[in-house]
């Protein structure tokens, strides 16, 4: 009976002190030392002692602070690995513990785990478009077989066509830059180039309706329509991309006559002004040439259509003609300042006396020569006739102090064709 009193009593005793004593799961140093062998001692709460005893192994309690110590050794048959299995688990699951007591030590802990997953939830998009363009560029290299055979029966059946078009646009490039060699020349250009740019553009030209004879393409320069029948709407662009280009080489035809006009009857000057002129009236046909085509295509409808198709037809047809008047007002403004610059010539300044040219230097800005012709502008700065005249085919504005001296820059004075194709 004393006995069992006496171990009552030291019972309560002990519990008390783990009481006083409050303990963290967690490895002391001397423990840290027991990692080199088999076995490990951990630290636990009395609570979770009292509430799950352990079974199997020695619970010791430290006198001076109150702690249960659970030493975990490993039997003999159990290899390293297995050891520090355990010891990952119960280090990890003692780190658990020790952030339930600290809890900034948690939070800051815990933000570099959230960013990956913030990180991957930022870069969704870009990874949504990535397999995007993986799947179309798939899509595609599936694909390009098909569309190779489709291009190759295409190029087969409309081998003519695409070789026409090829021709006109090369011959149109070659063409338009020798005539602005030869214009920036000025009196050195040659003649016979000019010649065989002639030539060159009349052959080409006949040569393409010799072709299509059959279709009479050329109505189309006069606002006929041709005999191709049905007229569609692949037909009606190609007919009209033939004949604008058809156009522009009648024009830079003409300006091949200009610059064979000798320099003594026409000034560089003059000669400007008259390629200025060509190019504008050229376009003003580009323009024109176009409207018959669309008009009947337009108006056209089949039989089954009725009243309303042909009523529709018509109201679209009339549309097309307001808007192309529309465009047409706009451009003839263009052409009457043309006209009128053709006519009376640009006022850009007087002739300069010697005394302003002596003062100048009796050296051209631009050209670094002497002056010839020299020409005063508004701002009061000397220039050759020539030197200026070519300056402003590109600017409105003095080489010099930049000021405005012309209100429109008259681009096509360097006998230069706009390669823009007038489709509608």
């Amino acid at each position: 009976m004393k006995l069992r009193v006496q171990t009552d009593r030291s019972d309560s005793r002990r519990t008390l002190k783990l009481r006083e004593y409050p303990a963290v799961m967690q490895p002391n140093s001397s423990e840290r030392a027991d990692h080199a062998g088999n076995g490990l001692s951990l630290t636990l709460q009395p609570e979770l002692l009292i509430r799950a005893p352990v079974t199997g192994a020695a619970a010791a309690v430290c006198p001076e602070s109150g702690d249960v110590r659970v030493p975990m050794t490993g039997g003999p048959g159990e290899s390293g690995g297995g050891a520090s299995s355990r010891r990952s688990r119960v280090s990890s699951h003692g780190h658990s513990h020790s952030h339930g007591h600290s809890r900034a030590h948690h939070h800051s802990s815990s933000d570099p785990e959230h960013d990956p997953s913030d990180s991957d939830l930022d870069s969704g998009e870009p990874s949504t478009s990535l397999s995007e363009l993986r799947c179309l560029f798939r899509w595609l290299q599936k694909s390009l077989p098909f569309l190779v055979i489709l291009c190759a029966k295409l190029v087969i059946q409309h081998a003519l066509g695409l070789a026409v078009g090829v021709g006109l646009f090369t011959t149109f490039l070659y063409v338009n830059t020798s005539i602005q060699t030869q214009v920036f020349l000025q009196d050195r250009h040659s003649k016979l180039q000019c010649v065989w740019l002639l030539v060159f553009l009349v052959s080409s030209t006949l040569l393409l309706y010799y072709t299509f004879l059959t279709e009479t393409l050329y109505y189309c320069l006069i606002f006929l329509s041709p005999t191709i029948e049905p007229l569609g709407f692949w037909e009606i662009l190609w007919v009209v991309g033939i004949t604008n280009f058809i156009i522009k080489f009648l024009f830079m035809g003409i300006k091949c006559l200009i610059l064979l006009v000798p320099s003594s009857l026409v000034t560089y000057r003059t000669q400007g002004r008259w390629l200025m002129l060509t190019e504008e009236l050229g376009q003003v046909h580009q323009a024109t040439a176009p409207a018959p085509l669309w008009f009947r295509y337009l108006v056209t409808y089949q039989e089954t259509d009725g009243g309303p198709g042909l009523t529709l037809g018509i109201l679209l047809a009339l549309l097309y003609l307001i808007l192309k008047l529309l465009g047409l007002y706009t451009q003839s403004s263009s052409l009457l300042k043309t006209v009128r610059v053709f006519l009376m010539g640009e006022h850009t300044g007087a002739a300069a006396t010697r005394s302003q040219c002596s003062e100048a230097g009796d050296i051209c800005p631009i050209c670094q020569g002497e002056y010839r012709e020299p020409r005063s502008l508004l701002c009061q700065h000397i220039f050759c006739d020539e030197c200026i005249a070519l300056w402003f085919n590109r600017e409105k504005s003095c080489p010099l102090c930049r000021t405005v001296i012309t209100e429109k820059v008259y681009k096509w004075r360097d006998g230069a064709t706009s390669p823009h194709l007038q489709i509608y």
